[in-house]
């Protein structure tokens, strides 16, 4: 009876993930969903803990155990809930890129945990050894992630023939744990010298490409973590860990594939082009014609405030300086001028999918106003005044102009054919990729330099008192 009433606990709960993961993919219905996805969770957690074994598990034979258990749950709720609550926007990638580490922490433990519990059965030991594998990956590769992401590693490093070397680590460990699998070994030195050679391959994964790509990395780290987390359930006959990791798994995957097809690139290119390695070289000498050309603050809120379209596109320096709710206020005070405001969203904006739109959303802008690369390109013919506020690559023409930049090829915001270009940025330091950009060279393009939060306020201002 109580081992049914657990079942019965993980269907729900997976449905709760199914039913959170489609509300997330809108933005409108996204919070709901993490919620409802999160209920889940806590349900299963209460299920494995009260009823896994028929009820007479942890709960009746191990009293420190369960002890242990609930410090460790409330420690890790604490941690959690306060890392959450104190990150900035900005840091968001590299939280996720963080938290995701963790998980494929956790797959790894159980491998190492479960190892001596199954040795001579080989089905069980190929689900620990792989979970644990995939899992370590997922882990120091995050943290290499991680790393890039705040900036303490600017720059890939590249090792002289690296994908022959990673392809050769590589096969080694995939040789080294089918000995261990089906060699029935019990030796524990054999164990932890595959988990630190899985380790040192999640580090080498990684470490050699460039910044611009690593969101695709964590969209696909994301993915190893859910497998690793599937091959869990497998282990334990535990559906709801089955399903959970599945989703993951499948999720990061098609998300890896949407992002790849953003930026035109496959996922070969992204994990053995190291993307963005020539950027430093390209972006060291300018080589663009053409002058900069500046623009008052008064001067560009009488352009935008006899303008009949306008669009904005936020970026990266707009989540720096925490601008979302000046820009809001800004497009409120066109709006009342009979402007048309619109968002133009880059599938990366903000060197995550989706990051713009949680920015814009904490400062209550209209879901409807935020409008995808492909449906927005077309607008810009149409649109008297492009305000962009912080980004850099994702509307730099040389991505299709020319073919010796590493960016070339993948798809950008057409601000370009605009009849005027605003274009606010601190300094003419390089984007993310590296590179100068050549729309802050074009004819129509006037910059207006200086902190985001800043510039946006004193246009407000300025739009006011007309």
């Amino acid at each position: 009876m109580i081992q049914n009433i657990l079942e019965f606990a993980y269907l729900i709960a997976s449905v709760t993930f199914i039913i959170g993961l489609k509300m997330m993919s809108n933005p409108k219905s996204a919070r709901q969903g993490n919620l409802i996805a999160a209920a889940g969770m806590s349900l299963a957690i209460a299920g494995t803990i009260f009823l896994y074994e028929n009820g007479e598990g942890l709960t009746s034979r191990e009293p420190i155990k369960m002890g242990l258990i609930f410090v460790a749950i409330l420690i890790g709720t604490i941690i959690g809930w306060l890392t959450a609550k104190r990150v900035q926007m900005t840091k968001m990638p590299e939280l996720v890129s963080m938290f995701n580490g963790m998980g494929g922490a956790c797959a790894a433990m159980i491998g190492l945990m479960e190892f001596h519990h199954n040795v001579g059965n080989t089905g069980p030991q190929m689900a620990v050894i792989l979970g644990m594998i995939i899992g370590s990956v997922s882990f120091s590769g995050s943290v290499v992630a991680f790393l890039k992401l705040n900036g303490t590693m600017q720059k890939p490093i590249r090792i002289p023939s690296y994908n022959i070397l990673n392809s050769v680590i590589l096969v080694g460990v995939l040789i080294f744990s089918g000995y261990v699998i089906f060699s029935g070994t019990s030796s524990s030195l054999l164990l932890y010298l595959l988990f630190a050679a899985a380790l040192f391959y999640g580090i080498m994964f990684v470490i050699p490409i460039g910044g611009a790509d690593m969101p695709v990395v964590i969209s696909l780290l994301n993915s190893f973590t859910g497998l690793a987390a599937a091959f869990g359930g497998f282990l334990y006959d535990n559906k709801v860990m089955l399903t959970g990791g599945i989703l993951v798994g499948s999720a990061g995957t098609l998300l890896t594939i949407v992002m790849c097809k953003a930026m035109n690139r496959s996922l070969w290119s992204v994990i053995f082009g190291a993307f963005g390695e020539s950027a430093a070289v390209a972006g060291s000498s300018s080589t663009m014609k053409g002058s900069i050309k500046d623009i008052s603050i008064n001067d560009a809120a009488v352009l935008m405030n006899y303008s009949k379209k306008v669009i904005i596109v936020p970026g990266y320096g707009l989540a720096v300086a925490q601008a979302q709710h000046v820009i809001h206020e800004l497009e409120n005070l066109l709006e009342e001028r009979g402007v048309e405001v619109k968002y133009a969203i880059h599938p990366v904006a903000g060197r995550m999918p989706g990051h713009m739109n949680v920015l814009l959303a904490e400062s209550n802008v209209d879901y409807g106003k935020l409008v995808e690369m492909e449906e927005i390109n077309p607008e810009f013919n149409s649109t008297d005044v492009v305000l962009v506020v912080g980004a850099n690559d994702v509307v730099n023409p040389a991505a299709k102009t020319d073919p010796s930049s590493p960016i070339y090829g993948m798809p950008i915001l057409d601000v370009e054919n605009a009849t005027n270009i605003l274009i606010n940025k601190r300094s003419m330091n390089a984007g993310y990729a590296g590179i100068e950009n050549e729309l802050f060279y074009n004819p129509k393009t006037s910059m207006l330099f200086g902190d985001a939060k800043s510039v946006l306020t004193k246009l407000v201002t300025e739009l006011k008192s007309m």
